[in-house]
């Protein structure tokens, strides 16, 4: 119960603080298996913790930024992030990122909870499409569980032209920053749509997250919407997710995992839309 305390502040039940650190560690498996995963930490606090669109966003965004870090810097050691293609698809993302992600945060003052929950519904049910349509479509040879060296080898560069990087990177940006999203939800399957290989996506896009999750809680905590204590309840257990999840990646075929994903998210995304008609 010593746990348990300091969430009562926020007027969380005992089940309702079990499931939200649920949402955080099975969200933090999501980010460096899939991709997809960091949503959770939306929809949970969503679902359960009572909070405004923008505290809902702050508080979520704020989780992110030890999943980017832990996952940033899990991709450098297994060595998708060593590669020069890789660099600099990362660059581009980071870049996007610093001019996105504010406007997401700006625009995010602008809404109300029920358009909220529509809107973030629209949301997971185009990544959930996105990833059945990719599992329909199998990647290359450097798809997840190929191996760390395959993500490595893969040249990026020649696959994904600068200008759709960074219409994928603004894209990524903006959205992350209205939902509270740390990238990786939206980069990886829009990259991985791209020709990207799966673990070279995923390693860039921990990098962005990193700097979207930062930019993001610097506009949230200036206007005062972050729940530290929620933060912390939701974040802890994912820094536990994304170690699992990025052994998962290189051990496991993922295109059962995805496939798994795409409909939970499809589902999801449906209930939230009809809950908020």
């Amino acid at each position: 119960m010593l746990f348990a305390a300091p969430f009562a502040v926020a007027g969380l039940s005992a089940a309702k603080t079990v499931l939200l650190g649920l949402c955080g560690l099975v969200g933090g498996i999501g980010i460096t298996a899939l991709g997809p995963g960091g949503v959770l930490f939306t929809i949970g606090l969503f679902a359960l913790s009572g909070l405004s669109p923008p505290a809902i966003a702050g508080t979520a965004i704020v989780a992110n930024v030890g999943t980017g870090l832990l996952g940033t810097a899990a991709y450098a050691r297994s060595g998708q992030l060593r590669g020069r293609d890789t660099r600099r698809l990362a660059g581009l993302l980071i870049a996007c990122a610093v001019v996105g992600t504010p406007l997401g945060v700006l625009a995010n003052s602008h809404i109300s909870g029920p358009a909220f929950g529509t809107l973030l519904g629209v949301c997971v049910m185009a990544v959930g499409a996105l990833l059945y349509a990719r599992v329909r479509r199998p990647a290359g040879p450097a798809r997840a569980g190929a191996g760390a060296g395959a993500g490595v080898a893969a040249s990026t560069g020649a696959a994904v032209a600068t200008s759709r990087v960074l219409v994928i990177g603004a894209c990524v940006a903006v959205v992350s920053g209205l939902f509270g999203l740390g990238g990786p939800l939206l980069a990886v399957p829009l990259l991985v749509a791209a020709a990207t290989p799966m673990l070279t996506a995923l390693g860039a896009a921990q990098a962005q997250s990193v700097v979207i999750a930062g930019v993001g809680t610097l506009g949230y905590v200036l206007r005062g919407d972050v729940s530290w204590p929620l933060a912390a309840l939701v974040g802890l257990p994912a820094l536990v997710g994304v170690v699992a999840g990025w052994r998962l990646a290189h051990a496991l075929p993922a295109d059962r995992l995805r496939q798994a994903l795409a409909g939970v998210l499809i589902l999801v995304g449906a209930y939230l839309i009809v809950r908020n008609l």
